[in-house]
């Protein structure tokens, strides 16, 4: 399987995201920055993992619906914090979900049949 360099590369922005933010964080605290800082720690080995090692459609996409999810999560806490606002209505609910789908959808794809792409 070819690596997906996009997964790769975010999971490389989540992990420096996650530490730069645990940083501001312990300086300069904020309601939501820590609780950032470990979702993008936490989720930055995921995005790694499925773009090095490879993996079907199905789990390519299930990545980028976990991703969609933690940008919509992550920055809206973010907003609240740095610029005083949120991103828009709904946008951490909205995330949280798609974060839950795409965990889901990467389980359910161990279900699924492997074959040579």
């Amino acid at each position: 399987m070819q690596k997906d360099r996009f997964l790769v590369g975010a999971g490389g922005l989540c992990g420096v995201a996650g530490v730069a933010l645990a940083a501001s964080a312990a300086h300069a605290g904020g309601a939501f920055t820590g609780t950032v800082s470990s979702f993008l720690i936490t989720h930055a080995p995921v995005f790694l993992a499925i773009g090095l090692l490879g993996g079907g459609r199905f789990l390519r996409i299930s990545a980028i619906v976990l991703l969609v999810g933690l940008v919509l999560f992550a920055g809206d806490l973010l907003a609240r914090d740095f610029l005083g606002g949120r991103l828009f209505p709904f946008a951490a609910p909205a995330g949280g979900t798609l974060l839950i789908a795409g965990w889901v959808l990467i389980a359910a794809s161990a279900l699924l049949p492997s074959r040579a792409e």
